[in-house]
């Protein structure tokens, strides 16, 4: 089998890597260099490319804290990105080359958020494979909500009732451009009070994301007489529309806001994507779940998929040595 060879990311390296990541067939736009880019003051890069000569062959977008390298800390998902005309026993062997390339850089363990199968252009589970023959040690499993918009879903009868709520109520459901309503009136409030945390993303940081990708990241907010009750804010892939941020105002859930603007996203805005991702109801690293929100999400005809977190010894390259025969 080939050798292959890894180099780390460079600035130089930008436009080949988003040409690269639009190509791949596990790729969204958050490996864009762009995205990856807006809090790099926050990490320190370790991006690794992987080359068959001189030609691309896969990516893995990190960063490093002390010997560790990260699946990127500031990306939802990550892992190897390559794309559709890659072999299974070319991904093994292009995994082993990135652990050799680490151990050799004094690196000992790589963690790994595995980007789930939904957002996949294409079937894309080699690495999966290749962890397990890495002996790879499964520390984490988040369950995210989704719906297959393809399949037939049915309302709970208490969703029904939120929606009828929300229309006698006179709401008014608009995409807009801004963000601030949103942050400053209800979701910043909202993290305060109930996890005393903030917003993965500032407003500045946000309103950054949405002048580089317009089309991909879109805010939706629900009114009652021009007076904002409850919003959500959608990063849009390919194959999914995911709700990054989810929140209404506490005083004001028997409106049936979130109801109503969900039944409307999922039916009308996007009714042709193939998921609908709610996104997770876990904390405590997976180890608990929010119950609550979980059949908040579950009544809207949404099931579980996981996303799993694994954590690999650089040293176990050697594992991978006498996989083919």
């Amino acid at each position: 089998m080939k050798k292959y060879s890894v180099k780390l990311y460079q600035h130089n390296d930008f436009e080949n890597w988003n040409s690269f990541i639009g190509k791949a067939k596990n790729a969204t736009f958050l490996f864009h260099r762009d995205f990856m880019d807006y809090h790099s003051d926050r990490f320190q890069d370790y991006s690794l490319i992987v080359l068959d000569k001189e030609k691309w062959v896969a990516v893995l977008p990190a960063n490093v804290v002390g010997n560790e390298v990260f699946s990127h800390q500031g990306l939802t998902y990550g892992g190897l990105v390559y794309n559709e005309s890659l072999k299974l026993a070319s991904v093994i062997e292009i995994f082993k080359s990135v652990l050799s390339f680490l151990d050799e850089n004094r690196i000992e363990k790589l963690q790994l958020k595995l980007t789930p199968s939904i957002y996949h252009q294409k079937p894309a589970e080699e690495l999966n494979y290749a962890l397990f023959l890495a002996e790879a040690q499964l520390i984490r499993r988040d369950s995210l909500s989704v719906i297959d918009l393809s399949q037939p879903h049915s309302l709970s009868k208490i969703r029904k009732r939120g929606i009828k709520n929300g229309i006698n109520n006179g709401l008014v459901i608009k995409e807009v451009e801004s963000f601030e309503e949103f942050w400053n009136e209800i979701l910043v409030p909202n993290l305060v009070s109930k996890y005393r945390t903030n917003p993965v993303h500032s407003l500045e940081e946000i309103t950054k994301l949405k002048v580089l990708f317009p089309q991909k990241i879109r805010q939706f907010n629900v009114y009652q007489n021009e007076v904002i009750v409850a919003g959500t804010t959608i990063f849009e892939s390919e194959k999914v529309a995911h709700s990054q941020y989810i929140s209404g105002k506490e005083d004001k859930n028997e409106l049936g806001g979130l109801d109503f603007l969900f039944y409307q996203l999922i039916s009308e805005v996007f009714k042709n994507k193939r998921f609908f991702d709610f996104g997770i109801s876990n904390e405590n690293q997976g180890r608990k779940l929010n119950d609550g929100l979980s059949y908040w999400k579950e009544s809207f005809g949404a099931s579980t998929i996981v996303q799993d977190f694994y954590e690999v010894k650089t040293a176990n390259h050697n594992l991978l040595e006498t996989v083919l025969i």
